[in-house]
């Protein structure tokens, strides 16, 4: 799992359906540590979204902070796209 401490991130918008709420995808690239392929992970995770400004299929910037809800304990801080 992803360190939650002052972390910041870049995502995709993937769900939009609740209010002040954004469904968001990490993608990253990570090597193997026996065999050295590189494998992609994805993380999805729910974002929080004050004025409700993103759409689906926009590249957000995001950091973590203390739980909002029980599944949100990110912020929006920029839209990038």
């Amino acid at each position: 799992m992803l360190k939650k401490k002052n972390n910041i991130f870049y995502g995709t918008v993937i769900k939009k359906k609740m209010k002040k709420t954004a469904t968001v995808i990490i993608k990253r690239i990570v090597k193997h540590l026996i065999y050295g392929k590189f494998i992609k992970k994805i993380t999805k995770i729910h974002i929080h979204d004050e004025n409700d400004k993103c759409k689906i299929g926009d590249l957000v910037l995001i950091k973590s902070c203390k739980p909002i809800s029980k599944i949100k304990s990110w912020n929006l801080v920029k839209i990038l796209r």
